[in-house]
């Protein structure tokens, strides 16, 4: 019988004295423009999560069977093609009819070995899928099914009564972290909970050596509301000083499955010892927080203050962006 996880809660504090600064964003356009043929429009639809392979930033799209990489030198964006779904599609939306048919990738990680590895959210059986590529220039994306990962992960957030949701994950020391997006209608406190799985054990079970990691630990955080919408997650990264960075977003709709207004984003720390959480609005320029929902971060190579964020703009005739967040204590 495997043993329960070990189990704590924190309570995100709002911090007075942090400070998540928004530079100007650019739209994710692809060189080439569209292309037809592989169903896919000029520019980047959705940008889900963001992690550094290399010198490459790879960017997921919640909707779109591609992954889009960005070289940071020279801004040159180009699409790594998943495999298409039905009719050949590779783009799911309502406008469609397809968007049940959607991958939904929104966790990014890059193993040891420097391959890439981007997870569905599990928030339905399509969205189970776990797609792999090896940090060789040129090398093809692997798909396959997760199921049973998924299907581990899934007992938790039951016996929470929540819908499981997984929008980001790092890694930190000898763990896997998954994020869960906590999702709860209006008067309800939504589930958002970091969930550690061994990395050996998941690369093990990755590689067919063994079977799906147990969860061992289960982070429950509070991370609040404004005008009475919650806060879930959507992001994190792992600084070189051991802190997990995240973003979380406060999205008024009454289901997970369905996008609403963004009603505000903060950026938060989580201590390397997971002993306190602090969070702040995220601001533009002119000091307004932002209603852009931020759906990636990674940290800036040698930067512990500056990070690379994107935006999921929730309508596909809109490319998704990217920009620079500086975080001042």
């Amino acid at each position: 019988m495997s043993r329960a996880p070990q189990l704590q809660t924190l309570q995100a504090v709002f911090s007075s004295s942090l400070t998540a600064t928004l530079g100007t964003p650019r739209p994710l356009l692809y060189d080439h423009g569209a292309h037809p043929l592989e169903d896919l429009p000029a520019h980047v639809r959705a940008a889900s999560s963001i992690r550094r392979q290399g010198h490459r930033l790879v960017i997921l799209q919640d909707d779109v069977s591609a992954l889009a990489v960005l070289d940071p030198a020279t801004g040159s964006t180009q699409p790594i093609l998943l495999p298409a779904g039905p009719n050949g599609a590779r783009v799911f939306d309502d406008e469609r009819g397809n968007k049940k048919f959607k991958l939904d990738l929104e966790a990014c990680i890059v193993l040891p070995d420097g391959r890439l590895v981007a997870l569905g959210s599990g928030s339905s059986p399509q969205r189970e899928k776990i797609v792999t590529v090896a940090a060789t220039i040129g090398a093809m994306a692997q798909q396959f099914s997760g199921s049973d990962l998924y299907a581990s992960l899934r007992v938790h957030a039951a016996q929470r009564g929540a819908r499981l949701n997984i929008e980001g994950a790092v890694l930190q020391g000898r763990w896997l972290r998954l994020l869960q997006r906590g999702h709860g209608k209006r008067g309800f406190e939504p589930w958002n909970a970091i969930l550690d799985v061994s990395l050996d054990k998941f690369v093990g079970w990755l590689d067919g050596r063994n079977a799906v990691p147990p969860v061992r630990r289960v982070l429950e955080i509070h991370l609040g509301e404004v005008a009475g919408v919650p806060f879930g997650f959507t992001d994190a990264a792992v600084t070189d000083d051991g802190r997990v960075a995240f973003l979380a977003c406060a999205e008024d709709t009454e289901d997970a499955l369905i996008d609403g207004p963004v009603m505000g984003c903060r950026f938060g720390w989580l201590d390397a010892d997971d002993r306190a959480v602090v969070m702040t609005d995220v601001v533009e320029g002119d000091g307004q927080p932002t209603r852009l929902k931020l759906e990636g971060i990674e940290t800036r190579a040698g930067n512990g203050t500056a990070f690379d964020v994107v935006a999921d703009m929730d309508r596909g005739d809109q490319p998704g962006q990217i920009a620079e967040l500086v975080v001042r204590a």
